[in-house]
């Protein structure tokens, strides 16, 4: 499993200029790359990575900045363009409606990828030496383990950030315990077959104002003006703030079943395709705040590493079918009470849905359900906060 370590970097003037710059040349390199990938195209001609590899060559000749990026560097940026070509390439045969790959701009590439090789660390010293870049201090907030594949570079706003990629083998042995089915929504975030409800945070949502006021404060000021970067600095710090919020909330939360439990038991949910089905802006922004995918993630690697089993079932009909007695009982989205009129059984739609998919999951015939009180567990207790969180400032 490759596990990834953020640190918070922080180079000298000189170095960061020298960052920028390598971002900068990266960026003209793959929209050159990518430029001529489409040329080829319109010109009935197929390329191939290796020829857009073999290109870089050449390209050293005619814009001599490349020189003073590491190679590997380049050759990962040609990677992430073929990576970008083949993804788009998938989501047409699943008959999405896309147009064609964008070009980089200046604020879209922000990334150096030093794969493998380039890089040294001083973990004594808490400091990273690249190539062609010089030496960085970073803080070192907790120490890695495993072997180091690779490093990123990565620019958020005005702050810089390193990111080493570990490679760790989990050979610990399988747990034995207690399981739970796991159901998510938008009402609540997640509801288990414990009866267990935790409330949805909706952080976007909540900064939803502010985040209004700030992006008006960009479109009246001058593009690229020092007000205008200075107003987008303060956009990219408040999205950042939600997005800290939200994994912060989702790794206590994955940490908590997967300490508590032997087995977790999840739908196997397509995530994207609800998001394109979904008619309302709304609906669609509230699957995005809700951040299933990354809960699912988050689940995913820690159950690996501490030996709980992690299964996802067929979604199919886990809110329909009655857990008591496996009617299908059909319910639309806005009704949020399963009432069974074959036994009589009633509980919460997400409750029941959970109870259905611990079932499938641990493999169990139908048996009566236990009518248990659902207890609501606050997003505050979740985070288990010793003080209250201080407001969101984004100024």
């Amino acid at each position: 499993m490759l596990l990834s370590y953020k640190y918070r970097a922080y180079p000298d003037a000189s170095t960061e200029t020298r960052l920028n710059s390598a971002l900068d040349t990266c960026r003209w390199l793959y929209n050159t790359l990518l430029e001529e990938c489409n040329t080829a195209r319109e010109n009935r001609i197929t390329p191939t990575m290796r020829e857009t590899q073999a290109r870089i060559v050449t390209l050293k000749d005619e814009n001599p900045s490349l020189k003073g990026v590491y190679s590997k560097v380049l050759q990962m940026v040609n990677y992430a363009l073929w990576g970008n070509i083949a993804a788009l390439a998938q989501s047409k045969k699943r008959g999405r409606k896309i147009g064609k790959l964008r070009f980089k701009s200046a604020f879209r590439y922000r990334t150096l990828n030093y794969n493998q090789s380039g890089f040294k660390i001083d973990r004594e010293h808490s400091m990273i030496t690249f190539s062609k870049i010089g030496a960085i201090p970073f803080t070192m907030h907790r120490p890695y383990t495993g072997k180091v594949k690779g490093v990123l570079l990565t620019r958020h706003g005005d702050r810089w950030f390193v990111i080493v990629q570990a490679e760790q083998e989990f050979t610990g042995s399988k747990r034995e315990g207690r399981s739970v089915g796991i159901d998510v929504g938008l009402t609540f975030f997640a509801v288990d077959s414990d009866g267990a409800m935790v409330e949805n945070p909706r952080f976007y949502e909540c900064s939803l104002y502010t985040i209004k006021k700030l992006q008006q404060s960009i479109a009246r000021k001058k593009r690229l003006s020092q007000n205008w970067k200075k107003a987008k600095c303060r956009l990219e710090k408040a999205y950042d703030h939600i997005t800290n919020q939200k994994k912060d909330f989702l790794h206590k939360l994955s940490h908590r079943y997967v300490d508590t439990y032997a087995t977790i038991c999840v739908e196997n949910l397509d995530i994207k395709g609800l998001k394109e089905k979904g008619n309302s802006p709304r609906l669609h922004r509230g699957i995005h705040d809700a951040s299933w995918g990354r809960f699912y993630s988050y689940l995913a690697y820690k159950a690996e590493s501490a030996g709980t089993k992690f299964v996802k079932v067929d979604p199919r009909n886990t809110s329909q079918i009655c857990a008591n007695c496996g009617s299908i009982v059909k319910k639309t989205l806005s009704e949020r009470v399963h009432e069974c009129p074959y036994c009589r059984f009633v509980a919460d739609r997400d409750y029941n849905a959970a109870v259905n998919i611990h079932r499938v999951g641990m493999e169990q015939p139908f048996e009566p359900v236990e009518t248990i009180p659902l207890h609501h567990i606050p997003v505050m207790q979740v985070l288990s906060m010793k003080q209250e969180a201080p407001p969101f400032r984004a100024w």
